[in-house]
Order: structure tokens, then sequence, then C-alpha cells
């Protein structure tokens, strides 16, 4: 069955390009026109994936991923004009999982529409004789739970933040470049736009770190990428 993809955006030509490109490459779809319609129609008619426009009558799309994040985890990419890292930001901080800035090249689109599906459906793979849980120093990664705690508090992680500390720090001490980052965690080849990952590692800083301005469990390798580096600590289990 193919996935159904819902888009909310209140310019009816983008809507249409998305829909016929869509459908062409296998997908149903089903448009709104304001955030509200497209709220709606996400909690009545279980969309595989979003994609969402910002700026809209009724609701923007940041309330309108706010409100879808209290009861769904369905992939939400942004779709917007607005292309200021500040924008990038809340829209992760309100739980979207990806953001094209537009104007969009249709393979773009198309691919991280992909990925992004992709992850969302592939159940993780059993942890057979391995260790669920990560410790490093006060830090704990429960790798079956999706959970992450700092000295015993849990610290409220979207997906795709998750998912990127869950990788750094099963890959601890190894470096990664930006455009490794896309490919592995996010799931797409590189389409140019490596903020996406600084945004992302800016925002895991602040969460993870007492002081996110010196930080100690995610590094910057100055002109190659980012490493986790922590030693394990004791209670590994």
């Amino acid at each position: 069955m193919s996935a159904k993809i819902l888009i909310v955006d209140d310019e009816t030509a983008i809507v249409d390009i998305l829909a016929y490109n869509l459908r062409k490459a296998g997908y149903e779809t089903i448009e709104a026109y304001d955030g509200q319609k497209g709220l709606n129609l996400a909690l009545s008619e279980n969309p595989d994936l979003v994609l969402l426009d910002i700026m809209m009558p009724y609701l923007d799309g940041y309330e309108v991923c706010k409100r879808l994040r209290k009861v769904s985890q369905v992939p939400v990419i942004m779709l917007t004009a607005k292309a200021e890292e500040s924008d990038k930001v809340l829209s992760f901080e309100l739980g979207a999982d990806d953001y094209i800035t537009k104007p969009f090249g249709v393979r773009e689109m198309l691919a991280r529409v992909m990925a992004n599906l992709r992850r969302s459906h592939t159940p993780q793979a059993a942890t057979q004789g391995a260790s669920s849980r990560l410790i490093f120093g006060e830090l704990s990664i429960d790798l079956d739970m999706y959970e992450v705690k700092r000295g015993g508090e849990i610290i409220d992680l979207t997906r795709r933040e998750f998912e990127l500390v869950k990788f750094l720090a099963t890959q601890n001490n190894h470096v990664f470049t930006r455009e490794a980052l896309l490919e592995k965690v996010w799931g797409y080849e590189y389409f140019g736009d490596v903020r996406t990952v600084d945004v992302t590692i800016r925002r895991l800083r602040t969460k993870l770190e007492f002081t996110p301005d010196t930080p100690t469990y995610i590094l910057t390798k100055r002109g190659v990428g980012y490493h986790f580096t922590q030693e394990f600590g004791d209670g590994l289990t």
C-alpha cells in the first residue's frame, strides 16, 4: 500500500506541484490550504507524513506542529520560505523532523520524503546480547526506550535529536562530517544545507550539557565535523 502524504500549504501552485510529483512517484496525497484544516486532516486521515508550510491562515505551521506532536509522532517536514536559523531552531523544538527551504528541487523533496518515511517505518534492530543502555558519567541513553537521562532526570528530546545522539554515542570518539551525519541520521544524501546538522547539534547541547558553550559530550572537530567523546561509566548495562 502506498504511503499517504498530507500537504498543507496556502499556495495553490505549490500544493499542485507537490501533489503531482508525489503521485507520480507512487504516493497518495491529501491537501489542505490552511493550518486548521491541515490539523483536522492530520488527526482524522492518519497520514504517513506531513509536508507543512509555516505562514498560513488560521493556524500557522508552528502551531499545527505543536498540537500534532501532543498526539502523534507522524514525520513532519516543514516547507517554507523562512530561511533564518531561528526558524529552523523553533521548528525542531516543536518536533519537526526535517526542514526544506523554498524554492526547492523536486528531487530533493522526494528524497527527503522517502528518507523520513523509511526511518519512521523501519523497526529498531534488537540488541542481541548487547547493552540496551549506554552510560557516560551522568548521562544515560536507553536505546530500547528512546530515552535519555542526565543525573536521573529525563531529558525531553525530539525523535531526530535522539537519533542523532544515539548514533554519535554508539560511534564514540568517531568523527563524522556534517554530510555523513545527514546521510546516516537524516537518511538522505547531501543537498547543500548542512546547517540542519549544526542547528540540531546546538539544540542537543542546550539539553545535554550543563554548560552548552563548553560541551563535554558532543564536540566539534574544527574543519571536519562532530564526534561524541566520553568514557563509558561503570553502570553500563
